[in-house]
């Protein structure tokens, strides 16, 4: 029996309401017309979270909840994702992210925070740290180094042409419904499973092209904030991001690299518990 791409990439309609109460969305103006679309839960210090590339906002929801009691959890959807705004550029640098993301903690009152980036979300979380005194901790989790450094520029033009051809190939839910597996490992559960689905079948098409573009153009080792506190934690089953490309991160950063068990790309969503107790002991760092 076939299986219809809208029901590889659905959610339940119980974890649609426990989303929407326990982690609900809201659009936030930060000038010029423009919104980021962020969701939040509880109070305390700000924890502010970035997705990845084929991710949003709402990909946080277990990681949110655990961290309720202590903390003011921020995720955003990046410019272009959900219902923020695209920057204005065709290729919008890290700094064009950052910048957007500045406008965001201008926005909310934000005077410190803890700032977590997932894959690519690290790129734009380095680029914010160098220059926002706001961000008093960076958490890097399976962070993408990116294609900018100019050794990979035959890989840089690889993966351009085949991030671009696989959309206009299969569509943003033809992406999700067969391309959202290799975010998590072989143990993850069903329930990791239909987030890391269903939050790459909410992509917009032209969001992703630009994210694509950072993506090609950034070079994470070389924006690398100057000596702060910082952490970097990889799955231990990544294939996307593996450890031995994320220890190349941590050892720039002066820090060990910090693995995830029983986890792949999307750690943050098939073992929250073990991504929120590091950012839990973050808070008190």
């Amino acid at each position: 029996m076939n299986v219809s791409t809208d029901a590889l990439t659905t959610l339940p309609a119980s974890e649609l309401a426990r989303l929407d109460a326990s982690f609900p969305a809201r659009d936030v103006a930060v000038g010029g017309g423009a919104v980021v679309s962020v969701r939040e839960c509880g109070q305390g210090p700000a924890i502010v979270c970035l997705h990845g590339i084929g991710s949003g906002a709402a990909s946080w929801i277990d990681t949110a909840e655990l961290l309720t009691p202590q903390a003011r959890v921020i995720a955003w959807d990046a410019p272009g994702y959900g219902g923020s705004t695209p920057l204005e550029a065709a290729a919008p640098s890290a700094a064009d992210y950052a910048a957007r993301l500045g406008q965001l903690l201008d926005a909310l009152g934000i005077e410190s925070c803890v700032l977590v980036g997932h894959s690519l979300g690290a790129i734009t979380a380095a680029s914010a740290a160098r220059s926002d005194a706001r961000i008093r901790r960076l958490v890097l989790v399976s962070p993408a180094i990116g294609y900018g450094a100019a050794s990979r520029s035959e890989a840089r033009a690889k993966v351009r042409i085949e991030r671009l051809a696989t959309l206009d190939e299969l569509g943003i839910a033809g992406m999700a419904a067969k391309r959202s597996g290799r975010l998590v490992s072989d143990k993850a559960s069903e329930h990791a499973r239909q987030w890391v689905r269903w939050n790459m079948a909410r992509l917009n098409d032209h969001g992703y092209r630009q994210a694509v573009e950072l993506l090609c153009n950034a070079d994470l080792l070389a924006d690398l904030p100057p000596p702060m506190p910082v952490r970097v934690a990889c799955g231990a089953l990544d294939v996307v991001t593996p450890p031995s490309a994320c220890e190349e991160v941590a050892r720039k950063c002066g820090v060990r690299l910090e693995l995830v068990d029983d986890a792949g790309h999307a750690g943050y969503v098939e073992q929250p518990q073990a991504v929120a107790k590091l950012l839990s002991e973050s808070l008190a760092g």
